[in-house]
């Protein structure tokens, strides 16, 4: 039996980068990631633990002067790329800081969703039976895994010849 390659969506072309996504794929993401805002504006509340990860396990105090310094630049960076997403989102061609953004946008919601769900690096999160009623937020974490895998591949130069 012969393997079949699956064809790359995301990937390096001449002068940038070409995004092949259905229609549906693109109308989910337009609405799925500006959430990611919502998020960043309630930051105390559980979701956001993985947008602004501890720095200093061991040291409370360096910790929150880390957060107190860079919080808001954080916030500016993720704020910065959701506009770019918005403004890219139906391109078919996009340069690398466009790219960037879509990955830092997949990312965040990945890592938030993740969260919510308790995915752990241990966790083999698309085994869920789909009788389980969590299936579909666990179908929808691996999809954006897949889309994250396929936008490093691209940026990394990997092209699909």
């Amino acid at each position: 039996m012969a393997l079949r390659r699956r064809r790359m969506r995301i990937r390096a072309v001449r002068n940038g980068y070409e995004i092949q996504l259905p229609e549906e794929e693109r109308q989910l993401l337009v609405h799925l990631l500006p959430q990611i805002k919502e998020v960043m504006e309630h930051p105390d509340e559980g979701r956001a633990r993985r947008l602004f990860p501890v720095a200093y396990l061991d040291d409370v105090e360096r910790d929150a002067e880390y957060h107190r310094f860079m919080r808001e630049e954080l916030v500016a960076s993720r704020t910065a790329a959701l506009e770019q997403f918005v403004a890219t989102a139906q391109q078919t061609h996009v340069d690398e800081a466009a790219l960037m953004a879509w990955m830092q946008c997949v990312n965040g919601v990945r890592l938030v969703l993740g969260t919510v769900l308790d995915i752990s690096e241990d966790d083999e999160p698309l085994d869920l039976d789909e009788g389980d009623p969590r299936f579909p937020e666990f179908a929808l974490y691996g999809y954006l895994s897949v889309l994250l895998e396929e936008i490093v591949a691209a940026l990394s130069g990997n092209l699909d010849r």
